[in-house]
């Protein structure tokens, strides 16, 4: 008898050291750090890994010219074409309600970088809000924003180059300007259409041809874009000499790419007809929205900021600053593109590449062309130098609180820089660069931006409810949500069930099972909106959240949820691989933990 209360004991026992372990395990995931802490370990050399700072020499200016150069770059030379042609002249308001959706995520991001003046982006905001699992997968998702984006950058900066090259008469072979997915795609696109008897686009049959001209290895054709390479490594090497350096040629290409687009708005308005803007909304609201991937990645890059909060003089009162201005004066200078755009031309005209020059060689403006392609090169170059700057920081930030091996902390002796982060950053653009499909990681970066932006002002939600902590010198204004909240769901339910002229309505369309898994699998990300969208309006109401951190994560969440469900398959994949290494290393080695 006694040898078998024994038995059951130790069963109990091993039973509750398990129940133990994965109780700490869970806590664990969600240790947080205090705000408190993070600005001192910053101020007192950051960690083991380095004990010298960063350079403070970023303005108000600096910072402000910054995020233009990140925001005005492939948006004003490609994405607003395609917008433009799906939506028509309203695109306007396309323009309009997404900077309304980054307007709400800057003032967040405004007040966490007010709150906590150090490098790391929505990495260290989360550390702080949520704990330490969701700061690792922000830090893993901004990879998807920063580096991951910087490659559709390179290659949209190669695409810039070889067209500016054959306006002077240089023309490169094409196997070594073009990436190898893009033809592979198109070869097989080829094969395809000519096994189901249809008749091959004149992108596939050029795909076609350059993968069997191109000098082979073997059965395997070489085609690189080279140019994506040499201008990452570049960048790479100016961003590693110092944020000086970095802040000169940044500031320089951003004056510039202004001037030129003023000069293209301000001549432009001179051939505008106003019969062009008839009809204003072509496609209706469909068309407009159509462009609404297009238009946010035009956006794409004031957050950016937040990475250099460690090289500002003064980052609580000039980083909120920057982000505004920066956001403000884009959206400005896109609205007025896009109305100068339109009614120079007919909309229908703007669906290719080079629709700006198209647009002024249409009214016989053929000088143009050239300073315009010029132009698309400073700004490209100008936002994948942005980018540059953000990704080593959020890797050292990470390393610094042990979640990353110390290597990624290391701060270079002379030129003040994160040295090994930067060299892999160069590394982990320039090398896909050469052979990535741009469409793939177009959709990917997105999907990464939104998601940290949901989460910023989700944490500013959280903590302009504790009263512990002490007020920053640029808050969001708070509005009870309590007013707002009601007032939001009644509107959502009214566009949802408000009968057209046919007796249908939204609802019916989204919460459907017709047609098999083949169709509703595409509704699954609008299910996920409503579902979180209704928690989110209760949460806000029950707690009395802030009315306009509470905008910033509906909206993000609705973006989100119209980028379809393949993307979303593949940044669930992305996350597990995150989750893999964090408990392969992070768990275990963060500071927290010891």
């Amino acid at each position: 008898m006694l040898i078998i209360l024994n038995r059951k004991n130790k069963g109990f026992t091993g039973i509750h050291k398990k129940s133990n372990y994965l109780s700490l395990m869970f806590a664990s995931f969600f240790r947080k750090k205090s705000i408190q802490r993070i600005v001192a370990d910053a101020q007192a050399g950051f960690g083991d890994a380095e004990h010298t700072g960063l350079h403070k020499v970023l303005s108000v200016r600096d910072l402000t010219l910054f995020g233009m150069a990140a925001i005005i770059g492939a948006g004003i030379f490609s994405t607003i074409g395609t917008a433009c042609f799906d939506g028509g002249p309203a695109v306007i308001f396309l323009f309009i309600g997404i900077a309304l959706t980054c307007g709400f995520s800057a003032l967040c991001y405004a007040e966490m970088a007010s709150r906590i003046p150090v490098s790391g982006s929505a990495y260290t905001y989360s550390y702080t809000t949520f704990g330490e699992l969701i700061a690792w997968i922000i830090g893993w998702d901004l990879i998807m924003e920063y580096a991951i984006g910087n490659v559709t950058v390179a290659i949209s900066w190669s695409g810039n180059f070889t067209t500016f090259l054959r306006q002077i008469g240089i023309h490169l072979p094409d196997y070594l300007t073009r990436s190898f997915l893009e033809i592979r795609n198109g070869h097989l696109g080829y094969l395809s259409s000519l096994t189901d008897g249809k008749i091959a686009t004149e992108a596939q049959r050029a795909a076609e041809q350059l993968w069997n001209s191109a000098p082979h290895i073997g059965s395997l054709p070489l085609i690189l874009n080279l140019p994506a390479f040499v201008i990452t490594f570049i960048i790479t090497a100016l961003v590693y000499i110092g944020i000086k350096e970095s802040r000169a040629v940044s500031n320089g290409m951003v004056i510039f790419k202004v001037l030129v687009v003023l000069i293209v708005v301000i001549i432009g308005a001179f051939y505008v007809q106003p019969e062009n803007w008839t009809p204003f909304a072509p496609n209706g609201m469909e068309g407009v929205l159509k462009g609404t991937s297009a238009v946010f990645f035009a956006y794409i890059g004031f957050d950016a900021l937040s990475t250099t909060a460690e090289e500002c003089r003064n980052p609580q009162r000039d980083l909120p600053r920057g982000m505004l201005y920066s956001l403000l004066v884009a959206t400005l200078i896109y609205i007025c593109a896009a109305l100068i755009l339109t009614g120079m031309v007919k909309y229908t005209s703007l669906g290719n590449e080079a629709f700006l020059a198209n647009a002024f060689l249409q009214r016989g403006i053929n000088w143009i062309g050239g300073v315009i392609a010029f132009s698309a090169l400073i700004a490209t170059a100008s936002v994948l130098l942005v980018f540059q700057i953000g990704q080593p920081r959020i890797w050292m930030s990470m390393s610094r609180d042990g979640l990353l091996p110390a290597k990624f902390a290391e701060i270079h002796p002379r030129f003040k820089t994160p040295k090994f982060a930067t060299i892999l950053t160069g590394f982990l653009v320039g090398i896909p660069a050469l052979f990535m499909d741009a469409a793939f990681v177009t959709d990917m970066c997105s999907i990464g931006t939104l998601f940290a932006f949901t989460l910023v002002c989700a944490g500013i939600m959280v903590l302009q409810k504790r009263k512990d902590l002490p007020d920053p010198k640029f808050k969001v204004p708070y509005i009870n949500a309590r007013i707002g909240a009601p007032v939001i769901v009644l509107g959502v339910l009214w566009l949802l069930f408000r009968e057209d002229a046919e007796g249908k309505n939204i609802a019916s369309g989204i919460f459907t099972m017709e047609g098999g898994y083949e169709v509703w699998k595409h509704l699954i990300p609008s299910w996920l909106f409503y579902v979180c969208f209704a928690i989110a309006c209760g949460l806000a109401f029950v707690r009395r959240y802030s009315l306009i951190p509470l905008l910033g994560v509906l909206s993000c969440l609705y973006l989100l949820s119209t980028l379809g469900v393949v993307n979303w398959v593949r940044f669930i994949v992305w996350l597990a691989i995150g989750m893999m290494i964090y408990l392969a290393y992070g768990r275990k080695n963060s500071k927290l933990a010891r």
